[in-house]
C-alpha cells in the first residue's frame, strides 16, 4: 500500500483541483486528456492512503467531502510553497544568501538598525532577514559559532588573527561612558572624586552578558559590590533612573536623562572609560570569493558611511528629553 507521501505529489493535487474545477470525473479526464477510469484509479488510490473518501459518489457530480476540501485547501497552499521555494531557489543562485542573521549588541541604537532592516528589505531580496539581541562578549560569540553572519557593537578591535578564521572587523567608533545615578541616589552628593571604596557600598547595575558558554563579560564592578543585573542597555539605564542602583553608562544614550536632570553623573577616581567598538562579519566556508554574498555585501556598503556608523552607537534623532526608556 502506498503511503500519504507516495501519493500526495503535486500532480496529483493538481489532478484532485482540475476534478473539483470540472466538477465530474468525465469532464476533468477530457480537460486532462486521460480516461475517466484512469482518474478514478489514481484518487482510489490517495484515498486508500489517507483512508479517507475525497468525493462523495453518491451523484453523478464530483462533490467533495469535507476531507476533501481540507486536503485541496492545504494542497493549493503546499503547490504555492513549492513554486516559492522554486523562485526562492533560482534567486539564490544569483548570490545572495537564503538567510542573514545579525547579532546586535545592547549598546548599539535599534532606531539606526531597523531603518537599515527597512532599506534591505525593500530591495525585495529573497534574504530572509534575522536580528539577534546580545550583549559583549555574547555579540561576538554569535557571530564565530555560525550563529550570526554579521555583528555589530563588539567590545574593543579584534586581533588579526580573526581573519584566519573567516572573521573581520572595522571599527564603529569610540564610545564614551559616564558614571551615573539618580539625583536622589547618595551618591549623587558626594564629594567628588568617588572613590572604589564609597562606590563599593551601594549596589551596582550590570547588564548580562549573553554568551552560553564560560564566564562572560563584566565592566566596572567592584569586588563584592552588590550588584543587579538586568538583560541589555535600557533596562540599565531605567534601573538607575529609580534610583536601584549606580553604574556606568554610555554618554550619548544617557544625555536625554542628564539634560533633564534625571540622571546626574559624578567624576569618579578610576579613568573616564571609552571603549572602542567595532563591527565584525563572517565569511563562510565555501563562499566564492572573500566577499561573501550579496546581502553581507550590501550590509557592508551601508556601514562603510560614517554617518551611518555614528548613528548606530547614538541616532542624533534619540537625543531627546521625551524619549522613554
Amino acid at each position: 500500500m502506498n503511503s500519504a507521501r507516495d501519493v500526495l505529489t503535486p500532480d496529483a493535487l493538481a489532478m484532485l483541483h482540475a476534478i473539483e474545477k470540472a466538477g465530474s470525473f468525465a469532464a476533468a479526464a477530457r480537460v486532462l486528456g486521460v480516461v475517466p477510469s484512469a482518474l478514478t484509479y489514481r484518487v482510489r488510490q490517495i484515498e486508500d492512503a489517507l483512508d479517507v473518501l475525497l468525493f462523495n459518489r453518491s451523484s453523478r457530480q464530483a462533490k467533495l467531502t469535507a476531507a476533501g476540501v481540507e486536503l485541496l485547501r492545504e494542497g493549493e497552499r503546499l503547490l504555492a510553497d513549492i513554486d516559492a521555494i522554486a523562485n526562492r531557489v533560482k534567486r539564490v543562485a544569483t548570490g545572495w544568501e537564503s538567510q542573514f542573521t545579525i547579532a546586535v549588541d545592547g549598546i548599539i541604537d535599534r532606531t539606526t538598525v531597523m531603518e537599515l532592516c527597512e532599506s534591505f528589505l525593500a530591495l525585495n531580496a529573497p534574504t530572509r532577514l534575522k536580528l539577534r539581541d546580545e550583549t559583549l562578549t555574547g555579540t561576538l560569540a554569535a557571530l564565530t559559532s555560525g550563529q550570526a553572519d554579521l555583528a555589530l557593537g563588539i567590545p574593543g578591535i579584534l586581533s588579526e588573527g580573526g581573519a584566519s578564521l573567516g572573521i573581520h572587523s572595522q571599527s564603529l567608533g569610540t564610545m564614551k561612558f559616564v558614571f551615573a545615578m539618580a539625583p536622589n541616589h547618595p551618591l549623587a552628593n558626594a564629594p567628588e572624586p568617588l572613590t572604589d571604596a564609597l562606590i563599593r557600598q551601594h549596589r551596582a547595575v550590570a547588564v548580562a552578558d549573553s554568551v552560553q558558554s564560560g564566564t562572560g563579560m563584566t565592566i566596572g564592578l567592584l569586588p563584592g559590590q552588590d550588584v543587579f543585573t538586568v538583560s541589555n542597555m535600557d533596562r540599565k539605564i531605567d534601573a538607575q533612573l529609580r534610583g536601584m542602583g549606580v553604574g556606568f553608562v554610555p554618554e550619548l544614550m544617557a544625555q536625554p536623562w542628564i539634560t533633564t536632570g534625571r540622571l546626574v553623573t559624578r567624576e569618579v577616581e578610576r579613568p573616564r572609560r571609552e571603549s572602542n567598538v567595532s563591527y565584525a562579519w563572517r565569511i563562510p566556508d565555501g563562499s566564492e570569493g572573500e566577499r561573501g554574498g550579496r546581502a553581507l555585501q550590501w550590509w557592508l556598503q551601508q556601514l562603510k558611511s560614517t554617518a551611518t556608523r555614528s548613528a548606530l552607537l547614538v541616532n542624533p534623532r534619540t537625543l531627546n528629553p521625551t524619549h522613554n526608556v
